[in-house]
C-alpha cells in the first residue's frame, strides 16, 4: 500500500480576477486520486490521505509519483497551476517506511518556477512476501554494512562511472557461470518442458482465457476454459537442437490471452524468463511457481493475474525431476510462491565502447588502381589499401564505427554505446575489424573477444570459498564481497589475429581465423579501445563522436618503449620429408615480418639449410655448432606491471601443479601414508612460502594504469589472502590426504582464473617456418612467457633465456595435428632496450655477425661467365633475386668492419644424396635403341639418370671414402621389367625418350631401358667426405644444373650454373657481450649515391633492395657435450583400432633432437607391451649441461601402425621429459609414467615410458650403466630397477556365454569362441557349437597364469576377442574389448569360502516341481474378499508407498504391505549393484575406419566375470581355492515372464494438440505384443495399469524390450520411446531380483503369495549359497535360528496389526529373516524411456516390474490386479431457494427500476450441462424466487479429488478426451430479455472442496466472504463439500467494473453431494420434476405482481394497468356513464316533448 499525506501548499499565483480554488491530484503509475478542492484561497490546507494499492508489485528503484496543483471549474477542465515529480527511491529501497516532503517546489507547463510549494509526507507498506530489492538500494551513498544486509553490500568500485554493482544478480550470475562449464560448445539435444497448471484472478468479466507458451520459435496453446481462475494442467515438449550458449539467451513467453474478445484486445498479460535462468535452478527445473503476468506495453501497470507453471531444461544425460501430482497445500498463497518477473533482477546499463584508432592494418584490396596510378606517374602506395571500421557484437545487438578508406592506421575516435540487460547472460564482447569493400562482401580483418567474466566481477569469485569441504577456510568480514566491480577496460590497444598478413588476389583458405574461429597464425594489428559501465540513464546515440578531451587523455597510453627480443635457434628436428631449403622467421607485431615493408629491415630470419636425413626416420637441419640467431627491436607500451604480476601468479601455480602432480602419483602408486604427508607438507608450506615471499608489485606511480588494474589487483590480493587462510587452515587441521586433493584443485584453478590478463596490449611472438619463400608452418608464443622483468626472478617469463621444445603447427590444420611439420628448440629472450645488458647473463656461445652475397656464374660454350645468367645478377643475394653489390654494404651504428670479404661457402645448403643414412643404393640407368625389328644397340648416351639427363658409367662410379660396397652392380628385378631387367618404351617425337615403359617387349619398341643399382654401406668410426670440411672446390663453388636450390660441391658434367658465398665478418664497436646484437637495425646501409636510378627516387630503390642484405647472425660453441640417451618403452594400452580386425600392429617411432630409433613391432593389438630399451650411444649437445638438466629437451614417441600394403598409419603422439645425469654414478633410476597419447588433439590412449640422459665424461664409457640384458640379437629389454616388479597372478575367468552378436562380412556369427589375453599370456575357450540353441559357453572356467606388475598403475589390460570359426578355416576376429582396470577384480582367494556363484533360483532347477498349497477353506472367506475388493486394491498399495494416503484410506489402517517405489531403474540401485554381481556384461566392439569419426560400432555382448589373486612363489605351496565353483547349469531355461505396466510419466506428446494416445508394445525373443486396442486417448500421463504374460527361453532372449507407442489411426504409429531389461542379469543375479520380496507371508487378500517357492524353501537356498548351515526353526516356527542368529517371531510382528490372510508363522519368520539379507523387496521402477531420435534425451518415464519364474518349478502365485481405478459417479443437487439485492437493470413502461431474474449453473467441464431457473419476472426490490433444483451427475476420482470429464473436443474427434478438473460450481445471476441479449448481473465460483463458508441471513452476505489477491483468509474459512455432505446459506455474486468488483447479488442456496447408491434411495429430480422429492419442492410463492406480460393479460391489467390508471379509470366510467346519460336523454327528448305535446295527458 502507498499512502500520500496532501498536507497543504503556500504561495499560489492569484488569477487575473480572484483567488484560484486549488484541488491536488497524485498520479502513481496511470492511477490518479485527487483530493477536495479549497475555495478562493491562495495557502490551502487539505490534510487528505490518498491510498494506492499496488497490487502485489513491489517498489522499484525508478518509481514516482506526479502532483498536480489545479484550479477547480465547475464546468470545463480544471486548469493547471503547478506541478512536481517526487522520486520514491528511498522507500523501494526500504530504508525507511515513510519520508516527509517539505516545501517542494512548483513548476509549470513550461518547466518555470511559479514561487509556489507543496507539502506532504508519503507511507509505504511492502506487499507480503515482497522482496526488497537489492539495486533497488541508493546507488553508492550505503556505505559500509547494515546488520541485517547479509550480502554485504557492494559499494562503488572507483570506477568512473560506475554506482554499485547488483550484489544479488551478482550471486547469480556467479552461480549460473559455475553449472555451465561442464556442457561442450557444440550444438546438442535440449529438451524444455513447460506445464501450465492453473490461473488465479485473471482480469476481465465472463473471459475465456487461453495461455500461449513461445520458445525457441515453437508456439503451442491450453484448451480454452472458462472464468477467472481456470485450470489447465497441460504438459508442452519443446526439443531443439542448438549450442548451449544460444539456448541459454533464447526467452521463454506466456501470454495469456482472452479467446472471446477481439484480437486487437485479447492480450491479457504476459510473463518472460530466460532459459538459462531457469537452467541455473536446482535440477534444473522451477516447480509449480505462480509467475505474474503484467502488460507487456505498459511497464507501470499492476498485476494482470497470475498463473502457477512449472519449467524444466533437460540436457544430455539430465534426469529430468519427478513432479508429484498431489493437490497442493500452498493453493492460496501466491505471494509467498511468487517466481520474480525476469525483470526484476537485470537492470539496464550501457556499456560505452570507445574505439579510438588502429594500427599495422594489413592491405586487403587489390592494388590495380595504384598500380594505374603509378603507370600515370604517380605515387604507388601498397601500405594503405584498406577501408578498416570495427564492429562490436554483443548478446544480439551489433552496432559499428565510421569507414576510413585507405587507411592503414584509421583514427576512428568514436564511442559506441551497447544498451545491455545486466548481469548479462552473454559472456563475451565480440570485436571485428572488417575492411569495407564497396562491390563485394566486407572482409574480416581480425577478431578479438572482451571476456565480460575477465574485466568484471561480481564479488563472489573471492568468497566462494571451497564447497562442500570441512576445511573451508574461515571466511574474514563480509567485507570480502565489495571486492565486486562492473566491466572496465582500457585504455588499451588489444591484438588481432588471423591469416597470414601477405596479400593475394586470390580467395584467403584461412580467412575463417579472421572471423575467430581456431587459433589465429598471423599478427594483424592492434586496435585501441576503452570499456566503461554506465548504469542508468539511456544513451542518446548509439554511436557518437569521443570528446578531445578523452583524445588527449589517452595519448599517454600511446607511449612506446623500445624493446630487444633474441632467439637462438638450437635445433630443428622430426621434420616429415626433405625438400627446398627451410628458413625460421620470427616477429613480434609487424616488426621482423619480411615481407613486411613498414618496419626497418631486422635480423629476423635464419639462414636457409637443407634437411638431412638422421638415418631412421626424420630429417633435421644440420647447423652443429653454429646456431642460427635472430635479433629484432620493437617498440610497444611499457605493461610490466601487468606481466610482472601474471609471471608471479604462473609462477607460483606452477609450483602447486608440480607439487601437486608428485602428490597425485604418490596417491596412484599407493605410497606409504609417511611419505604421502611428507610431499604434502612440501606442497603446503611451499604454497605458504611462495605466495607470501612473492609479492604481486605495487601500481603506485606506473605508467599506463587503468581502471582495470586496480580491481584486478584488489581480486588477486584477496584470492590470494584467502588461499593463504585456507593453506594455514589445512596446515593445522587436515587429516586426510584425499579430501585436500579437491581443495588444492581448487585453488589450482582459482590461480590459473587469476592469472589471466585481459589488457595485453603486447603482440605474442610468433615463428615462421618457411620453405622455400612459402610459408608453411607456424607457432605463437605469448610475450610474457620470455619476457625479462627486473623486478624479481619469479617475475621473469617461464621460458625467458630458457631452451624450450616446441611443435609447430600448420595453419587451420584440418588433420589436427596428424602431422608435426616440425620440432624446434629455440632459446628466447625479450626485454626493455634499458635492460639489454641484462642479456649477457643469459647469453650462452659466441655470437658472430656477417654480411653475406653470392656471386654468379653460368656456363656458354664450356666457359664460365656472366654472360648466360640470363636475369640474374653478378652479385646476388641467397634467393638469387635481389641484385647486390660489395660497395653497397655499410655497417650499421656501433658496428664496424672486421677483416675484408672472403669465399666462405655454406655447408648446410650442400647436401648429398647419401648424408644421414648408414646403408644407400648408388643407381644408374643402361640405355639401348634400335630400329623396329632390328638389334638393341647402345643409345647415344648410354648411362643416365632416372630422368634421362646423362650419368656416370657404372664403371666410372667410384666408393666415396668412408663406405665400403656390398655386392656388385647388378640389375633391379623388383619392377616391372622381364627376367633380364629390362623394360621398353616408343619414343614420340618430339622427345627424345619414351613417356612410358613396358615389361613386354613388342616388334615396334625402339627403346629399352634397366636400373643398375650397387648397395654401400658406411664404416662405422670412419670420417666420410660429408664430414671432411676442406673436400670439394677449391675456389668454394657449388654447382648445379639448373638455376635453383639444388646445389652440389663436386662439378659434374651436367652443370650449368655455379655460385660462391662471401662474406664479411662485422665487430661492435663500442660494446661487449651479446647484446650488442640488437644494435643491428636496418639493413646493412646501402650506399645509394653511386646508383642514381632514372626510374625513380632514390628512396624507392633502397625500397626494393629493402631486407635482402640483413646481416646474418650466428652463435657458435666451442665443443658439443656428449651425452648417453636410454629410452625405456614398456608398453602402451588402448591405442586406437585402425585395421579392419579390430586390431593395430604398433610400433614406435623414438626422436631425439636430431636421432631417432624405431621399436619392433607387435602383431595384432590395442595394447602391446614392447618391453624395449632403446640406446642413443653418443647424443652431442651444445650449451651448459647445467641449464641443459633443468630445461631438457624431450623425447618425442609416435606411434604408427604397419600396414602390409599402403602407408603405415598413425596412432597417436606422446612426448616425455628425460631424468638428467650429469655425472654417470648419479642415483636413482627413472620412474616409468604413463603419458598420455594424443591422436589429432584427442586422447587416443596411453604409453609407458621413462628416459635417462647421462652426460659421458672425456672418452669414457666405462661409467656408464650396464648394458640391458638383450632379446634377440639386437633388442635390449627394460632393465630391473626401471621395469615393474611383477608377481605371479592367477586370472580366473568366468566366461558364461555371448549375446547379440552382429552379423560379420554380412555372414551370422554361428560358432564363435573366446580368447582371453593378458600380460602376453593367452586362454581359449571351446567352441559355441549353436549360437541360436545356447549362446552359453561349455566349460565356464579358465585359469591364467600371468606374471603381472605388483603396482595397479601398471598392470596391463585384460583383453577378450571374439573368433568366429568360419568355413575353409578362416577365422576371423569379430569383435574386441578391452578391460583396462583389473582393481575391481582383485580378491583374497581365502576370504570366503561361501563366494560360490551360484543363484539362489538356479540352484533349484533340480529341485524338481513342488506345488504351492494355499488353502481356502470356505465360501465366507470369498465373500469377505470381495467386499475388501471394494475398498482395497492393489492401488491403495501402491498410493500408499508413495505417501499418496489420501488415496488409499482404509489401507494403511489395516496393516498390510507396503512396496518400494524406485524413481529410477532397479539397476541403478546401489546396494544391488547393478544385479550383475553374477556375471558382468561387456560391450564388444569392431575395428574403426579412417573415415568415419563416430565411435567404434558396439557389435555384441560378452557375459561373464573375472577374479584375480596372487599365486605363491614357492611351486610346493599348494594353490589357493579356485573362485568360481559349483556353477548352475549353463543351458537354456523355459520360463514365465509376468510384466506389470503402472503408468507413464511426462511422455513426449506426438500428435499436433501437444498430446499423445500411448500404448504398450513389448518383444521378447520372437514373441511381440501389441496393446493398441488399449491405448489411452490425449494424455501425456497414462495410467495403463496392464499387466503381460509371455514365455521364453533365457539366455537367448534376455533382452526384454518395452515400447511405448503414439496411436495414429490414418498415419503409422510413432515410437514415443523404449527401455531394454536383461532378463538373464536378473534371473542369474543372487539378489532375488526375478521376485521381489514382500513384507508379509499372505495365503490370499490382494497380497497374495507369488513366488513358487515358499519363504522357507528361499531361505534354505541362501543358505547354502552363503554357505551356511540350514536354518532351524523352534517353538512352532514362532523362533528360528539363522546363521548364528536366533530371531523370534514376536520382534518382527510386535507393533503390526495381525490380520486373517497371513500365512503359519514358520513361513512369515522365514520371510522376515530373509527380507534381512538385503534381498530385492516388492518393488515398482520407474525406467526411463528413450528413443532413436534423440538417443540421449530421456522420452518419458514408465513405472514397471517384472517377475520371472522358471517353469521347471512349477505354477507361480495368482498375479495381481493392477488395472486402473474407475471414476465413481455422484450428483450435485444444487436447490436455489432465493435471490436478493440483485441489481434492477431494466426500466419498466411505467418508469419503475426492474429486473426479470433467472439463475444460471455448471460445472466447469461440464458446459453442455448449463442449467437454468425458471425466470422471477418483474422483481422490482432485487428478491427472486426459485425453489428450483439443479442436478448435475459427474464422474469422480475420491483418490484423486479430481472430477473426471470425458467428451470430444471437436466433433471430427475419435475419441473423447478425459480431463482431471477440480469439482466446481458456477452460479452466475442474469437478466432476462426477450427481445435482445441477456444481461449478465453477477457470479459466483464456488470450489466445492474449498468451499466459502455461507452466510446465514442475507444481510451479513457481503463481498469479503470471496477472497481476492489481496486478502489471506484462514483454513477455518473453508470446507470440504464432500465431507460436509450438504450446506445451505447465503453466497455473493459479482463482476468487475473498472478493475473494481461490484454486488450483481445475492442467492440463497442447499449444495448436497451424493453418491450413485444414495441418489438411487433418494430420488430427486430436476426443476420441481418429479420425482419432486427430497425435499420436495413448492412451486415458489412470488409476489403476486411476478408475472409475463405476455402471457398473462388479466395480470398485466390488474398489477401495471389497474394499480397506476385506477382513478383514471373511474374517473373515465363516471364520465362515459354521465355522457351515456346525457345521449339518451337529447336522443330521448325531442320524441317525448311530441308526444307529450300530442298527448300531454297520456
Amino acid at each position: 500500500m502507498l499512502r500520500v499525506a496532501v498536507e497543504s501548499a503556500a504561495g499560489l499565483p492569484k488569477k487575473k480576477l480572484s483567488s484560484p480554488d486549488p484541488i491536488t491530484s497524485v498520479v502513481f503509475k496511470d492511477e490518479k486520486k485527487k483530493t477536495k478542492s479549497i475555495n478562493n484561497e491562495v495557502n490551502p490546507v487539505w490534510n487528505e490521505t490518498l491510498e494506492f494499492d499496488l497490487k502485489g508489485v513491489p517498489l522499484d528503484s525508478s518509481s514516482y509519483i506526479d502532483v498536480l496543483v489545479k484550479d477547480y471549474e465547475t464546468i470545463g477542465k480544471d486548469k493547471l497551476i503547478g506541478s512536481a515529480k517526487v522520486s520514491l527511491k528511498d522507500l523501494a529501497s526500504s530504508q525507511v517506511k515513510s519520508f516527509p516532503v517539505k516545501n517542494l517546489a512548483l513548476v509549470d507547463e513550461n518547466g518555470k518556477n511559479i514561487d509556489g510549494t507543496i507539502s506532504m509526507t508519503i507511507g509505504y507498506e511492502p506487499p507480503a512476501g515482497a522482496m526488497t530489492n537489492p539495486q533497488d538500494q541508493l546507488d553508492g551513498s550505503m556505505g559500509g554494512n547494515t546488520a541485517g544486509d547479509e550480502e554485504g553490500n557492494v559499494t562503488d568500485g572507483g570506477l568512473p562511472g560506475a554506482g554499485t554493482s547488483p550484489g544479488d544478480p551478482g550471486q547469480k550470475l556467479r552461480s549460473r557461470t559455475r553449472k555451465r562449464h561442464n556442457l561442450a560448445n557444440k550444438p546438442q539435444d535440449f529438451q524444455i518442458r513447460v506445464r501450465v497448471i492453473e490461473g488465479r484472478q485473471l482480469a476481465g468479466n465472463n473471459i475465456k482465457p487461453v495461455v500461449k507458451v513461445h520458445v525457441c520459435g515453437d508456439t503451442h496453446r491450453t484448451r480454452i476454459r472458462k472464468g477467472n481462475n481456470p485450470y489447465f494442467d497441460e504438459m508442452f515438449f519443446f526439443n531443439v537442437n542448438m549450442l548451449p550458449s544460444e539456448l541459454f539467451d533464447e526467452v521463454i513467453s506466456f501470454r495469456v490471452y482472452n479467446s472471446s474478445s477481439f484480437r486487437s484486445d485479447c492480450l491479457m498479460g504476459e510473463f518472460k524468463l530466460d532459459i538459462g535462468y531457469i537452467y541455473d535452478e536446482p535440477a534444473h527445473c522451477i516447480m509449480k511457481k505462480w509467475v505474474l503476468l503484467s502488460d507487456p506495453d505498459d511497464s507501470s501497470s499492476g498485476a494482470k493475474g497470475y498463473i502457477k507453471v512449472s519449467m524444466f531444461v533437460v540436457g544430455t544425460g539430465d534426469e529430468a525431476p519427478v513432479e508429484r501430482k498431489e493437490q497442493d497445500d500452498d493453493k492460496d498463497d501466491v505471494e509467498s510462491n511468487l517466481l520474480l518477473p525476469a525483470g526484476i533482477a537485470l537492470r539496464w546499463v550501457t556499456l560505452k565502447l570507445k574505439v579510438f584508432r588502429a594500427e599495422d592494418v594489413p592491405q586487403m584490396d587489390d592494388s590495380i588502381t595504384q598500380t594505374l596510378k603509378a603507370a600515370f606517374g604517380g605515387q604507388e602506395n601498397k601500405k594503405n589499401l584498406v577501408d578498416p571500421f570495427v564492429e562490436a557484437w554483443f548478446a544480439g545487438k551489433k552496432l559499428c564505427t565510421q569507414i576510413i578508406e585507405k587507411n592503414a592506421n584509421p583514427e576512428w575516435n568514436q564511442q559506441l554505446n551497447l544498451q545491455v540487460k545486466f548481469p548479462s547472460m552473454c559472456e563475451r564482447i565480440k570485436l571485428t575489424v572488417f575492411d569495407w569493400d564497396r562491390l563485394t562482401g566486407n572482409d574480416a580483418i581480425g577478431t578479438t573477444y572482451l571476456d565480460l567474466s575477465k574485466i568484471a566481477s561480481s564479488g563472489g569469485e573471492v568468497e566462494e570459498d571451497y564447497p562442500g569441504d570441512e576445511y573451508s577456510a574461515n571466511k574474514g568480514e563480509t567485507g570480502e564481497s565489495e571486492m565486486g566491480f562492473l566491466p572496465t577496460f582500457g585504455p588499451c590497444y588489444i591484438c588481432l589475429y588471423g591469416s597470414q598478413r601477405e596479400f593475394s588476389g586470390l580467395p584467403d583458405p584461412y580467412d575463417d581465423l579472421n572471423l575467430g574461429k581456431g587459433e589465429g597464425a598471423a599478427y594483424r594489428g592492434r586496435i585501441l579501445v576503452e570499456l566503461s559501465t554506465q548504469l542508468d540513464g539511456k544513451a542518446d546515440k548509439s554511436v557518437e563522436e569521443i570528446s578531445s578531451d578523452d583524445i588527449l587523455v589517452v595519448q599517454k597510453y600511446q607511449r612506446r618503449r623500445k624493446y630487444c627480443l633474441c632467439a637462438v635457434f638450437h635445433s630443428a628436428t622430426m621434420i616429415q620429408e626433405p625438400g627446398e631449403p627451410i628458413q625460421f622467421e620470427v616477429s613480434i607485431g609487424n616488426y621482423g615480418n619480411k615481407m613486411d615493408q613498414t618496419c626497418k629491415p631486422l635480423a629476423s630470419t635464419t639462414q636457409y639449410s637443407c634437411a638431412v636425413f638422421d638415418g631412421n626416420n626424420y630429417y633435421y637441419l644440420p647447423w652443429g655448432d653454429t646456431k642460427p640467431v635472430i635479433s629484432i627491436t620493437s617498440f610497444w607500451e611499457d605493461i610490466s606491471h601487468r606481466l610482472d604480476s601474471l609471471n608471479i601468479i604462473l609462477h607460483i601455480s606452477n609450483r602447486l601443479q608440480t607439487n601437486l602432480n608428485m602428490l597425485k602419483y604418490a596417491v596412484l602408486s599407493k605410497a606409504t601414508d609417511a611419505r604421502l604427508v611428507e610431499i604434502w607438507l612440501k606442497l603446503i608450506n611451499q604454497l605458504m612460502e611462495d605466495i607470501s615471499s612473492f609479492k604481486i608489485p605495487d601500481l603506485e606511480g606506473k605508467p599506463n594504469l587503468t581502471a582495470l588494474d586496480i580491481q584486478i589487483k584488489k581480486l588477486r590480493d584477496s584470492a590470494f589472502e584467502s588461499i593463504m587462510e585456507g593453506a594455514k587452515h589445512l596446515f593445522e587441521e587436515a587429516t586426510d590426504v584425499h579430501k585436500c586433493l579437491s581443495i588444492i584443485e581448487s585453488w589450482l584453478d582459482k590461480l590459473m582464473q587469476l592469472a589471466e590478463e585481459p589488457q595485453n596490449s603486447m603482440p605474442d611472438v610468433i615463428i615462421w617456418m618457411l620453405r622455400g619463400e612459402k610459408r608453411i608452418a607456424y607457432t605463437r608464443i605469448p610475450a610474457y612467457q620470455v619476457l625479462y622483468s627486473s623486478y624479481c626472478e619469479q617475475a621473469c617469463g617461464q621460458y625467458c633465456g630458457k631452451t624450450q621444445t616446441v611443435f609447430m603447427q600448420y595453419p587451420m590444420d584440418n588433420k589436427n595435428g596428424l602431422k608435426i611439420p616440425v620440432q624446434i628448440r629455440v632459446n628466447m629472450w625479450l626485454g626493455l632496450a634499458t635492460e639489454e645488458k641484462k642479456f649477457n647473463h643469459y647469453a650462452e656461445g659466441m655470437f658472430n655477425v656477417f654480411a653475406e652475397l653470392y656471386e654468379n656464374q653460368a656456363q656458354v660454350l664450356g666457359k664460365w661467365g656472366t654472360t648466360g645468367l640470363l636475369n640474374r645478377s653478378k652479385f646476388s643475394d641467397v634467393t638469387g633475386k635481389v641484385k647486390l653489390k660489395q660497395e653497397y654494404f655499410m655497417p650499421p651504428v656501433g658496428w664496424e668492419w672486421e677483416g675484408d670479404w672472403r669465399v666462405d661457402p655454406e655447408k648446410t645448403l650442400l647436401t648429398e644424396a647419401d648424408a644421414g643414412h648408414t646403408e644407400f643404393v648408388d643407381e644408374v640407368y643402361e640405355n639401348e635403341t634400335r630400329f623396329p625389328g632390328g638389334e638393341w644397340k647402345p643409345a647415344a648416351e648410354p648411362y643416365t639418370d632416372v630422368n634421362g639427363e646423362k650419368a656416370q658409367g657404372p664403371t666410372e662410379i667410384q666408393c666415396p671414402p668412408g663406405w665400403n660396397w656390398e655386392d656388385n652392380w647388378t640389375f633391379d628385378g623388383n619392377r616391372a621389367v622381364d627376367e633380364k631387367g629390362w623394360e621398353y618404351g616408343v619414343t614420340i617425337p618430339p622427345d627424345d625418350k619414351p613417356k612410358s615403359w613396358v615389361a613386354a617387349e613388342k616388334m615396334y619398341h625402339v627403346h629399352r631401358r634397366r636400373r643398375m643399382i650397387r648397395p654401400r654401406k658406411r664404416i662405422p668410426g670412419v670420417k666420410t667426405a660429408t664430414d671432411k670440411k676442406d673436400i670439394g672446390d677449391g675456389e668454394g663453388w657449388e654447382y648445379s644444373s639448373l638455376i635453383g636450390w639444388k646445389f652440389h660441391r663436386q662439378q659434374r658434367s651436367s652443370d650449368t650454373f655455379r655460385r660462391r658465398r662471401w662474406r664479411r665478418k662485422m665487430a661492435p664497436a663500442d660494446r661487449v657481450g651479446a647484446s650488442a646484437i640488437f644494435k643491428l637495425e636496418g639493413a646493412l646501409g646501402i650506399d645509394v649515391e653511386s646508383k642514381g636510378d632514372e626510374k625513380g627516387t632514390k628512396a624507392e630503390t633502397s625500397v626494393q633492395q629493402f631486407g635482402a642484405n640483413r646481416p646474418t647472425v650466428s652463435c657458435t660453441f666451442d665443443q658439443p657435450n656428449a651425452y648417453h640417451l636410454r629410452v625405456y618403452v614398456y608398453q602402451a594400452r588402448n591405442l586406437s583400432a585402425l585395421d579392419n580386425d579390430s586390431f593395430s600392429d604398433p610400433y614406435v617411432h623414438v626422436s631425439f633432437l636430431h636421432h631417432s630409433q624405431t621399436t619392433e613391432t607387435i602383431q595384432g593389438t590395442l595394447n602391446p607391451t614392447w618391453d624395449q630399451t632403446l640406446i642413443f650411444k653418443n647424443v652431442e649437445i651444445y650449451g651448459d649441461p647445467q641449464s641443459l638438466a633443468q630445461n631438457p629437451p624431450r623425447v618425442a614417441m609416435e606411434i604408427f601402425d604397419r600396414d602390409q600394403v599402403g602407408k603405415d598409419e598413425m596412432l597417436g603422439r606422446s612426448t616425455c621429459v628425460p631424468l638428467v645425469k650429469l655425472t654417470p654414478g648419479m642415483d636413482g633410476s627413472p620412474k616409468l609414467l604413463w603419458e598420455p597419447v594424443m591422436h589429432k588433439n584427442a586422447p587416443a590412449g596411453e604409453v609407458l615410458v621413462a628416459a635417462e640422459l647421462i652426460l659421458k665424461t672425456k672418452g669414457n664409457d666405462t661409467e656408464l650403466p650396464l648394458a640391458p640384458s638383450k632379446r634377440g640379437e639386437k633388442l635390449y629389454m627394460v632393465p630391473q630397477g626401471v621395469r615393474p616388479v611383477v608377481q605371479l597372478t592367477a586370472i580366473e575367468v568366468l566366461a558364461w556365454g555371448l549375446r547379440n552378436m552382429k552379423t560379420y562380412q554380412l555372414a551370422p556369427v554361428t560358432s564363435p569362441s573366446l580368447v582371453v589375453e593378458c600380460g602376453g599370456e593367452r586362454v581359449l575357450t571351446a567352441v559355441i557349437k549353436n549360437m541360436k540353441k545356447c549362446p552359453n559357453f561349455q566349460g565356464n572356467v579358465l585359469l591364467l597364469k600371468v606374471l603381472l606388475p605388483k603396482e595397479e598403475m601398471y598392470a596391463p589390460p585384460i583383453v577378450l576377442k571374439v573368433i568366429d570359426h568360419r568355413p575353409f578355416g578362416r577365422k576371423p576376429v569379430v569383435g574386441q574389448c578391452t578391460i583396462s582396470s583389473l582393481e575391481e577384480f582383485r580378491c583374497d582367494p581365502y576370504a570366503t569360502v561361501a563366494e560360490v556363484a551360484m543363484s539362489s533360483k538356479v540352484s533349484l532347477m533340480s529341485a524338481g516341481p513342488r506345488d504351492l498349497h494355499v488353502n481356502i477353506d470356505d465360501g465366507r472367506q470369498q465373500l469377505l474378499e470381495a467386499q475388501e475388493k471394494e475398498t482395497v486394491d492393489w492401488w491403495s498399495k501402491f498410493y500408499a508407498s508413495v505417501g499418496q494416503s489420501e488415496k488409499c484410506r482404509p489401507y494403511l489402517d489395516k496393516g498390510y504391505d507396503t512396496l518400494e517405489v524406485y524413481d529410477h531403474e532397479l539397476e541403478s540401485v546401489k546396494e544391488f549393484m547393478g544385479l550383475t554381481d553374477f556375471c558382468k556384461t561387456f560391450k564388444l566392439q569392431r575395428g574403426k575406419k579412417e573415415s568415419d569419426d563416430d565411435d567404434p560400432a558396439v557389435v555384441g555382448e560378452f557375459k561373464g566375470s573375472f577374479k584375480v589373486y596372487p599365486l605363491p612363489d614357492d611351486p610346493g605351496v599348494a594353490p589357493p581355492p579356485r573362485q568360481f565353483r559349483e556353477l548352475p547349469e549353463s543351458v537354456s531355461q523355459e520360463c514365465l515372464v509376468r510384466i506389470y505396466v503402472v503408468q507413464a510419466i511426462d511422455l513426449q506428446p506426438k500428435d499436433n494438440n501437444g498430446k499423445c494416445d500411448p500404448y504398450i508394445k513389448m518383444s521378447l525373443g520372437r514373441n511381440t505384443v501389441d496393446d493398441r486396442d488399449n491405448y489411452v486417448p490425449y494424455t501425456l500421463n497414462p495410467v495403463l495399469g496392464r499387466m503381460f504374460e509371455m514365455t521364453c527361453f533365457l539366455p537367448q532372449d534376455k533382452d526384454l524390450k518395452i515400447a511405448v507407442y503414439d496411436f495414429d489411426l490414418l498415419s503409422r504409429d510413432e515410437k514415443v520411446g523404449e527401455t531394454v531389461i536383461d532378463l538373464e542379469n536378473r534371473f542369474l543375479s543372487h539378489f532375488g531380483s526375478y521376485c521381489g520380496l514382500p513384507q508379509t507371508y499372505c495365503i490370499s487378500g490382494t497380497n497374495q503369495w507369488r513366488d513358487q517357492l515358499k519363504p522357507s524353501q528361499i531361505l534354505e537356498h541362501h543358505a547354502r549359497w552363503k554357505g551356511l548351515s540350514p536354518p532351524r526353526s523352534e517353538d512352532n516356527g514362532n523362533t528360528l535360528s539363522f546363521g548364528g542368529r536366533l530371531y523370534c517371531l514376536s520382534d518382527f510382528e510386535a507393533n503390526k496389526e495381525i490380520h486373517e490372510h497371513l500365512g503359519p508363522p514358520s513361513e512369515r519368520i522365514a520371510l522376515h529373516v530373509l527380507r534381512t539379507q538385503g534381498l530385492v523387496p516388492e518393488h515398482v521402477e520407474t525406467r526411463t524411456l528413450y528413443s532413436s531420435f534423440q538417443p540421449t534425451l530421456p522420452q518419458g518415464k514408465l513405472q514397471m516390474w517384472v517377475d520371472i519364474f522358471p517353469k521347471s518349478l512349477g505354477p507361480p502365485g495368482p498375479p495381481f490386479d493392477i488395472s486402473p481405478r474407475k471414476a465413481k459417479k455422484y450428483f450435485l443437487r444444487a436447490i436455489v431457494w432465493n435471490t436478493s439485492d440483485v441489481v434492477l437493470d431494466e426500466t419498466s413502461i411505467t418508469g419503475e427500476n426492474m429486473s426479470d431474474v433467472y439463475v444460471k449453473g455448471w460445472m466447469p467441464g461440464m458446459e453442455e450441462d448449463k442449467q437454468k431457473t425458471d425466470v422471477h419476472y418483474r422483481s422490482l426490490d432485487g428478491d427472486g424466487n426459485f425453489n428450483w433444483r439443479f442436478v448435475f451427475g459427474f464422474e469422480y476420482l475420491p483418490a484423486e479429488q479430481l472430477c473426471l470429464v470425458s467428451k470430444k473436443e471437436h466433433f471430427w474427434n475419435l475419441d473423447k478426451s478425459e480431463f482431471r478438473i477440480p469439482p466446481k460450481l458456477i452460479v452466475q445471476i442474469w437478466d432476462n430479455d426477450k427481445f435482445s441479449l441477456d444481461d449478465y448481473l453477477g457470479a459466483i465460483e464456488l470450489d466445492l472442496h474449498h468451499l466459502i463458508n455461507p452466510s446465514k441471513t442475507s444481510e451479513k452476505c457481503n463481498l469479503n466472504m470471496v477472497p481476492d489477491g489481496t486478502t489471506h483468509l484462514k483454513s477455518g474459512q473453508f470446507k470440504s463439500l464432500f465431507e460436509q455432505k450438504s450446506v445451505r446459506g447465503w453466497w455473493p455474486c459479482f463482476m468487475e467494473k473498472d478493475g473494481k468488483r461490484e454486488l450483481g447479488g445475492k442467492v440463497e442456496m442447499t449444495l448436497e453431494i451424493v453418491n450413485e447408491k444414495e441418489a438411487d434411495e433418494r430420488p430427486s429430480g430436476k426443476g420441481r420434476d418429479e420425482p419432486n422429492m427430497n425435499p420436495k419442492l413448492d412451486p415458489p410463492k412470488r409476489p403476486e405482481t411476478s408475472f409475463f406480460w405476455f402471457s398473462s393479460p388479466c395480470k398485466t391489467c390488474k398489477f401495471i394497468v389497474w394499480r397506476k390508471f385506477k382513478w383514471l379509470f373511474i374517473g373515465l366510467v363516471v364520465l362515459v356513464l354521465v355522457l351515456l346519460f346525457l345521449g339518451i336523454l337529447l336522443y330521448s327528448l325531442p320524441n317525448y316533448i311530441s308526444m307529450k305535446i300530442v298527448k300531454p295527458f297520456n
